[in-house]
């Protein structure tokens, strides 16, 4: 008999358009059972920044993504996508929740607004901001997403735009393009505070340090740059080593005063996480992971992982501590992973893949795998001993007398 085609976890889902960005809903759009009222009043104090496990998982969390077929006429739409995702029975909504077409435009980057204020979407010439549509009646609650009346001006007519991330206040937005043109306004003013033509040849990858003061932005092939978002000028450079492949960039902050920049990049071994010094920007340490290239990467917002995508479709967990591989998931998706994200509890990892898949990773603290071998080889130097032991009593081994 045939081998039994195996279906796909609940977790995975297809949504029939090749998606390029993933994202969570900040926590206000957390959708509760109503019989959960009393619990809900209290998850809502401002005040609560973390979720235990017991609560969490009553909660349904929403997940935004985008993609489509570009312009042409491949029949594929494009659009911005809202799927639901459930702790409980760890499953993604089979359909998305919520739609928004958008013509021949294609949404290739997307950020959404850390406050819940909405997102903006990357199409072909332009940025576009778009707001959450919510319905409240008495049985149930509808999330959706609408065009805006705020229009975006100053990113009107410039080209793709590769990078697109907020600062963790939401105080500032940077904006990278294809043709290398860094921009940095401020939000929701819109004020330019930096606007740098030749950034780089072209620029990829940008992310805020914790505390907003640094903006580091990665090219092609060339340097990576550090900038001072106050003075807006740019204070150092991040060298490359032995044909490296600048890919991505993410901060995290380790501890109260140290916070540090974890840099993927790709080699011709394959996959290498850099990591940088943010006092001198000086290198630290540059560690091998993985054999094939990166393709999307990311870490939790409590700083503990590390994740990366890879064009034949894997999806990699790796401990920060020490970078171990702490998760592998061969195959996860068909085809190149291009968007990886923590929710903001990092408890789950959303990645997107351009064979129109997401899938949601639930994040297990365990031990890392070298740990695991250690721990049995100890387990089985103490079983010796024991057997070695009985044998010796029994005068089976003489020779230990």
């Amino acid at each position: 008999m045939g081998k039994k085609k195996e279906t796909d976890p609940p977790a995975l889902q297809k949504y029939g358009v090749p998606l390029y960005s993933a994202a969570w809903l900040p926590l206000k759009f957390r959708h509760e059972d109503h019989d959960s009222s009393k619990q809900h009043e209290r998850e809502q104090d401002k005040d609560r920044e973390e979720i235990t496990h017991a609560s969490a998982s009553s909660y349904e969390y929403y997940v935004v993504l985008a993609g489509g077929g570009g312009e042409g006429r491949s029949g594929i739409p494009n659009a911005v996508l809202l799927s639901r995702f459930d702790f409980s029975s760890n499953s993604l909504s089979p359909q998305p929740v919520a739609k928004l077409t958008l013509g021949s435009d294609l949404p290739y980057r997307m950020v959404v607004h850390p406050g819940g204020d909405g997102l903006i979407c990357a199409l072909p010439n332009s940025c576009r901001f778009f707001e959450w549509d919510e319905v409240e009646d008495n049985e149930d609650h509808k999330l959706g997403l609408k065009s805006s009346e705020k229009v975006l001006t100053q990113l009107e007519d410039v080209g793709q735009q590769l990078a697109l991330v907020f600062n963790s206040d939401s105080s500032v937005l940077a904006v990278g393009g294809e043709d290398g043109n860094l921009r940095v306004f401020k939000w929701p003013s819109m004020e330019i505070i930096l606007n740098e033509a030749q950034a780089h040849a072209s620029l990829k990858d940008l992310c805020f340090s914790p505390d907003g003061k640094f903006l580091v932005s990665l090219g092609g092939r060339g340097p990576g740059r550090v900038w001072d978002v106050t003075s807006s000028m740019a204070v150092a450079s991040l060298s490359k080593e032995n044909d490296e492949i600048f890919a991505s960039c993410r901060f995290s902050q380790i501890s109260d005063q140290t916070q540090v920049l974890y840099v993927a990049a790709i080699t011709d071994k394959g996959s290498s996480i850099v990591t940088w010094n943010t006092s001198s920007w000086k290198r630290v340490s540059s560690k091998h992971v993985f054999r094939e290239p990166v393709s999307s990467f990311n870490i939790s917002p409590d700083g503990k992982f590390l994740a990366i995508g890879t064009a034949q479709g894997d999806v990699i967990l790796i401990n920060s501590t020490n970078m171990c591989i702490q998760t592998m998931i061969r195959k996860a998706h068909l085809g190149i992973v291009t968007a990886l994200t923590f929710s903001h509890d990092s408890r789950a990892l959303v990645s997107a893949s351009m064979d129109s898949s997401a899938r949601v990773t639930l994040v297990e603290d365990k031990k890392c795998a070298a740990g695991g071998s250690s721990l049995r080889i100890i387990i089985f130097i103490i079983i010796m001993a024991i057997v070695v032991y009985f044998l010796k009593n029994e005068g089976v081994l003489p020779f230990l007398g």
